[in-house]
């Protein structure tokens, strides 16, 4: 994938998430962290969402096709030393 196309994959996510009400209150969603997690070898954003009316907790689990398994560890390893 190029950029451009990874720029819009992440921006539908952030769709999905803005129109999303919270089931506790109805209100909006912020996003407070965004993870990634490899779950049998295949890498996902996890956006980690808080209701901006009552503070309810909400995960959004996204499929990251554009996320290389290689270059994450790689990138994680060239952090550490």
């Amino acid at each position: 994938m190029v950029l451009n196309d990874i720029m819009k994959y992440i921006e539908s996510e952030y769709g999905i998430i803005n129109s999303t009400p919270c089931e506790i209150c109805g209100g909006s969603y912020m996003a407070d962290e965004l993870e990634i997690h490899i779950i049998d070898n295949i890498p996902y954003d996890v956006c980690v969402c808080v209701c901006s009316e009552c503070g309810h907790e909400k995960l959004f689990t996204f499929c990251a096709p554009f996320l290389d398994e290689k270059d994450i560890f790689k990138n994680a390893k060239g952090k550490m030393n």
